[in-house]
C-alpha cells in the first residue's frame, strides 16, 4: 500500500508539471517575472520547460527507491535469525569394565603411572653434557637431551650423588663410593667402586678432588683421577685386629678440624677450590679442596688468609670461621667461589667472590672479593615494619645464590588490637641474586650482575588447600639444587601415594612438582631444546615412566619420602635432584 501510494503521487506531480506553462506561472506571479527584452524572456521560458520535467522525474524516482529500501529493511528486521545447532561432544569414559582397578587407575591418571613405575624401578635419570661419558657411560653421544636412565644404577638406592661435566660420583646404600666418567679414567670410565668400607653418607666435588663425609663424622679427601688414586701417598689404616694396620689401596687424606668433646662434622658443602664443614655444635670450618689452586677469593671466610699467609702444616688444614657470639649455624651453601651460612635465628653470613653480586652485597669493582663473614641485610626485602620474615633455607652454585623466606604481616605495638583480624596469611618466597645472564636467577630476566636479592615470582606466594587441616597453606620448596649455569627445585606440595586395592577406583597417586631453569647450552634443563630458560618450568617425565599405553606424556614429578618395597625388602626412600656443571640428575635415595 505504501509503495502504490507513492507511485500515484509521483504520477500526479509529473502530470501537473506538464500542464502548467510559463505564461500561466507569470500570470499567477506577475511581480516575480520582469524583463526589458520580451524575446529573451520567450527563449528562457522554452529552455526552462525542458529540464523541469526530468528533474521532477529524478526526484520522484529517488523517493520511490528510498521507500522500497526502507520497507525491505523493516521487513528483514522482523525475520528472526536462526542459529545453527551446536554439536556437543562428551568425553568418552577412560575406564574399562574388563580391566582391573589398578589398570583403570593408569587410564585415569598420567601421574599415577609415573609414581607407580618410579617406585617399582628405582635408579638414576641423567641428562645434559655427555662429552666425558658422565650422563650415559654406554654412549658416545655428546649430549643427552632429555632424562634417561644410567643402566648401571637400575634397581639401586643411593645415599648421595654429585655430577660434574667431566666425572660423576655416588654413594651406595651400603656407604661405598662409586666413580665414573673420563675425569675418573680415560679408558675405564664406567661406574666403578673406589673408596669402600668407610660408611660414607654425602659427598662434594671440587676441581680435582672428592670430599666425602662418613656417618661417624670423618671427612675424606681423595683425587678424582684413578691414576692419582693409585700413584699418590696412601695412609695407613687400622684393622679390626688389635695393634694391626695396613696401607690403604687408594690415596686419600683426612681433614681434621679441631673439635670439642662429643663434637663431629654432620654436613659438608663445597665449591671448585674450597669446602665447608658444619659440626653438630653449630661451628663451621673451611679448608682448601683442590690441588691445582689455593682458594684466593675469600671463600674460606678467614680474613687475610692467602697462599703466602697460610699457617704451617698441610695445605688443606681446617680453619674455624669466626662469627658473632651466639651464632649457631644450621646450614651451609657453597658456589664456585663464594659461601653462605645460615644460623638458628635466620641470619645469613656471606663471604667470598662478589663479582656478580652473588653475596647479595653492593658490587664494588675496586674490591670484588670479601674474605670476612658479613651479615646479609634482609630487612630491605620487605618494606615496612609490619612484616615478620624468617629465612628457612639457602642454596648456591656457580655464581648464583638463593634464599627462601617465610613472611607474614604482623601487628606492631602501635597498631590497634582490633586490627589483628586483618593479619595476612603466611607466604613462602624465594629470592635470588648473582649472575643471571643465563637465566639462572629464574626471574624471567637476563641480568649480568644482580647484587641485591630479587624475588623469584614463579616460586613465591604459592599456596594450596590442605584436605586434612581444611586450611589453605603455603607451598615451600622441598629441595633446591644449583649448578654452574642452571638450577632446579622441588615444590613441597601435597602428595598422595596410598592408593591401593582397598581404595576407590578414582583414588590415584601423585607426587611433588619439579621445575628447572637457567642455561641450557648442553640441554641440561631437560626441555629437549637448546634455548636458555629464565623462568622455572616443568619438563616431561622420562619416556620409560612418563608415557601411558596411548603415548600421552606427563610432567616430571618427584617421589617424596615413602616406605615401599625394593625386591623382597621394605625400605624408606625418596627421589632427589642434583644439578652440576652442565648436567642434571634425579636419583632414588634412602
Amino acid at each position: 500500500m505504501f509503495l502504490t501510494r507513492t507511485r500515484q503521487q509521483t504520477a500526479s506531480v509529473v502530470g501537473f508539471a506538464s500542464r502548467v506553462t510559463r505564461p500561466q506561472l507569470r500570470a499567477r506571479h506577475p511581480r516575480r517575472y520582469y524583463s526589458q527584452n520580451p524575446q529573451q524572456d520567450a527563449g528562457n521560458a522554452s529552455s526552462s520547460s525542458r529540464w523541469i520535467g526530468p528533474a521532477l522525474i529524478l526526484v520522484g524516482t529517488f523517493t520511490a527507491a528510498s521507500a522500497v529500501y526502507a520497507y525491505r529493511e523493516r521487513k528483514t528486521d522482523r525475520v528472526p535469525v536462526v542459529e545453527p545447532p551446536t554439536d556437543i561432544t562428551f568425553e568418552q569414559s577412560r575406564t574399562n569394565s574388563a580391566l582391573s582397578e589398578e589398570e583403570n587407575r593408569e587410564l585415569l591418571s598420567y601421574q599415577h603411572v609415573q609414581v607407580k613405575k618410579a617406585l617399582d624401578n628405582p635408579g638414576v635419570y641423567a641428562w645434559g653434557s655427555n662429552s666425558h661419558r658422565v650422563v650415559d657411560p654406554d654412549s658416545n653421544e655428546p649430549v643427552v637431551k632429555t632424562p634417561q636412565r644410567i643402566r648401571y644404577f637400575d634397581g639401586m638406592l643411593l645415599r648421595d650423588l654429585k655430577l660434574d661435566e667431566t666425572s660423576g660420583a655416588a654413594i651406595t646404600e651400603n656407604g661405598d663410593l662409586i666413580q665414573w666418567g673420563k675425569g675418573y679414567s680415560e679408558t675405564e670410565f664406567k661406574p666403578t667402586k673406589t673408596l669402600t668400607g668407610k660408611d660414607l653418607v654425602s659427598i662434594s666435588m671440587s676441581r680435582d678432588r672428592i670430599i666425602a663425609l662418613s656417618s661417624g663424622g670423618n671427612v675424606y679427601s681423595l683425587p678424582i683421577s684413578k691414576s692419582y688414586q693409585e700413584s699418590g701417598p696412601k695412609p695407613r689404616e687400622s684393622s679390626w685386629l688389635p695393634f694391626w694396620s695396613s696401607r690403604s689401596r687408594l690415596s686419600y687424606r683426612l681433614l681434621t678440624p679441631q673439635l670439642g668433646l662429643g663434637e663431629k662434622v654432620t654436613s659438608i658443602s663445597g665449591g671448585l677450590e674450597h669446602v665447608l664443614l658444619l659440626t653438630n655444635a653449630g661451628r663451621v670450618f673451611s679448608a682448601a679442596a683442590a690441588t691445582e689452586h689455593y682458594p684466593s677469593k675469600g671463600q674460606l671466610g678467614i680474613p687475610g688468609l692467602t697462599w703466602t699467609t697460610r699457617p704451617h702444616g698441610p695445605v688443606d688444614s681446617c680453619h674455624e670461621i669466626k662469627l658473632p657470639r651466639g651464632s649457631k649455624i644450621v646450614q651451609t651453601a657453597s658456589g664456585d667461589f663464594h659461601s653462605l651460612l645460615l644460623d638458628k635465628d635466620g641470619r645469613i653470613f656471606v663471604f667470598g667472590d662478589n663479582s656478580f653480586g652473588q653475596l647479595g652485597l653492593d658490587f664494588d669493582p675496586a674490591s670484588p672479593f670479601n674474605d670476612t663473614p658479613t651479615l646479609l641485610p634482609l630487612q630491605r626485602l620487605y618494606s615496612g615494619k609490619n612484616w615478620l620474615a624468617k629465612v628457612t633455607g639457602i642454596a648456591a652454585g656457580g655464581a648464583t645464590s638463593f634464599v627462601t623466606v617465610d613472611a607474614q604481616r604482623v601487628n606492631t605495638s602501635e597498631d590497634q588490637p582490633s586490627a589483628a583480624q586483618n593479619l595476612g596469611p603466611l607466604t613462602a618466597d624465594t629470592w635470588a641474586f648473582g649472575k643471571g645472564i643465563y637465566g639462572t636467577l629464574g626471574t624471567g630476566r637476563w641480568t649480568h650482575i644482580q647484587d641485591s636479592p630479587t624475588k623469584v615470582k614463579a616460586l613465591s606466594g604459592l599456596c594450596e588447600y590442605d584436605e586434612k587441616t581444611k586450611k589453605v597453606k603455603p607451598i615451600r620448596l622441598n629441595q633446591i639444587s644449583v649448578g654452574s649455569t642452571h638450577a632446579a627445585a622441588v615444590l613441597g606440595n601435597n602428595t598422595h601415594l596410598t592408593a591401593s586395592e582397598k581404595t576407590s577406583l578414582t583414588d590415584t597417586n601423585w607426587a611433588k612438582d619439579a621445575l628447572w631453569w637457567g642455561g641450557n647450552e648442553f640441554f641440561q634443563v631437560g626441555t629437549g631444546k637448546r634455548n636458555n630458560t629464565p623462568t622455572p618450568t616443568h619438563i616431561s617425565a622420562p619416556a620409560d615412566i612418563g608415557k601411558t599405553s596411548d603415548d600421552r606424556e606427563t610432567r616430571f614429578q618427584i617421589i617424596p619420602r615413602y616406605q615401599g618395597r625394593v625386591g623382597n625388602r621394605k625400605v624408606t626412600m625418596e627421589q632427589r635432584i642434583t644439578c652440576g656443571r652442565h648436567v642434571s640428575a634425579v636419583f632414588s635415595a634412602v
